[in-house]
């Protein structure tokens, strides 16, 4: 009993001594905050604004929703004659762009029934259709916009562009 006492008094010592200075390197070395552009609420009005009149000059009555980096939304705007299930739709084009950090469009053609990704498209949440679109600044994803209602995606996703240009050079200079 007593060599089980001196070997477990002997280890934790031991063990104290060798993880010390491996304790002491991460924490000089420790990144403890991210610092990451945030998409505003104006921002996301302008981008919004400008997709839903993009789509109303093309003949379409759509719902457009701009999320936050985090898949929060921002602003979600549904014209008086948009079909019931575009303001969902659109939310879940733009949270799936913003998760998968691609276009919808290109979500689309990787998660065909044929292809090894295909499981992706029975997660909550997720809209493998065309109009969601990621918004960048410097590279880093701030934001997502997802528009539903066109008939079509590639038509979504034309008046998304339309709201993102409206917005990027601002997002550009920030």
């Amino acid at each position: 009993m007593n060599r089980l006492r001196a070997f477990r008094k002997t280890w934790s010592a031991l063990s104290v001594a060798l993880l010390l200075p491996v304790c002491g390197a991460q924490a000089a070395e420790l990144h403890a905050v991210d610092k990451v552009s945030v998409l505003s609420f104006d921002a996301a009005l302008v981008a919004a604004q400008a997709a839903l009149a993009d789509c109303r000059q093309r003949g379409a009555l759509v719902a457009v929703a701009v999320l936050d980096r985090s898949g929060i939304p921002l602003v979600l705007l549904r014209d008086g004659l948009a079909g019931m299930h575009a303001p969902e739709a659109a939310t879940r084009k733009a949270w799936s762009a913003i998760s998968f950090k691609n276009a919808t469009t290109e979500l689309v053609k990787a998660t065909a029934y044929d292809q090894a990704s295909s499981g992706i498209r029975a997660l909550p949440q997720v809209a493998m259709i065309g109009g969601g679109l990621v918004l960048r600044s410097a590279g880093s994803i701030i934001g997502g916009i997802g528009v539903s209602g066109a008939p079509g995606g590639d038509l979504d996703e034309v008046c998304a562009l339309a709201g993102i240009a409206a917005v990027q050079d601002a997002i550009d200079l920030s």
